[in-house]
């Protein structure tokens, strides 16, 4: 009698092992997924996306998300070309495209992009002046994401996009940069003035040459001011004699003579 359970028990042990086995043969991978297996140890072939079999104890399975990671490069501390101190910290777009490499070139190929990431942004950084960092971000950022993009092809991982976040500067530099602005605004406005003035004064000159082919032009043109003057409402009204208005009142009196 306790044969015959003892065989029972061994018999609903065995069939439950092997429905269980027959249960893990076969996964499910979501249309973003691939599964790297391996046989015997050995690379076998890239599995998925939906049902597949893997045969246990014998082959092994990695999964492996096809999808764009977001990774955050930390806080890096750079020092510019012109020996400025800055703390930058940048976001990296990156996708895995070949499973393979991803899971047998490297160990964690995503611990890996972010070192390579930082070195990267350091290095990249290093051989620019904080004007340029300020200024050309849009250089910058695909200046790292093509280099990034190289040295990680062979891991298998393609680099899309890179985008430096913060650029900060200590409180001292940034009151230099904003003294440096004041002082580059005030330049300015003195040049945009003298460049008035040189204008101004050359239109001037054309105008007084222009009056001074004709006599009579600059009577008319006291004569128009005159009127301008006289539809003010202050009630005296000093106006300069010109010297050629005189010379021409005492030549014409002279001719009446």
């Amino acid at each position: 009698m306790m044969a015959e359970n003892f065989t029972s028990y061994f018999t609903l042990t065995l069939a439950f092992l092997i429905l269980a086995l027959l249960i893990s043969t076969f996964r499910i991978l979501r249309e973003y997924e691939r599964g790297v297996i391996f046989l015997l140890g050995r690379f076998y072939r890239v599995k998925g996306p939906g049902l597949i079999i893997v045969i246990p104890i014998v082959q092994q399975m990695v999964r492996v998300d096809l999808r764009t990671l977001v990774m955050d490069v930390p806080t890096q501390d750079v020092i510019s070309r012109d020996n400025v101190s800055v703390r930058v910290n940048a976001v990296v777009y990156y996708r895995v495209v070949d499973p393979e490499k991803a899971i047998n070139q490297v160990e964690e190929y995503h611990e890996a992009t972010s070192q390579l990431s930082q070195t990267t942004l350091r290095s990249v950084l290093g051989q620019h002046e904080l004007d340029e960092m300020l200024s050309q971000r849009e250089v910058l950022n695909a200046d790292i994401q093509r280099i990034l993009d190289k040295q990680t092809d062979v891991w298998g991982i393609k680099v899309s996009n890179v985008e430096i976040k913060h650029v900060d500067l200590d409180e001292s530099m940034i009151r230099a940069i904003a003294r440096q602005a004041e002082a580059e605004r005030v330049r300015r406005a003195k040049v945009i003035h003298a460049t008035g003035e040189r204008e101004a004064a050359d239109k001037l000159a054309e105008a007084a040459s222009v009056l001074a082919e004709e006599s009579g032009a600059l009577q008319l043109r006291y004569l128009q001011t005159l009127t301008e003057i006289a539809g003010d409402k202050s009630s005296t009204i000093v106006f300069p004699l010109p010297m050629e208005l005189a010379d021409w009142l005492s030549k014409n009196k002279k001719a009446g003579e």
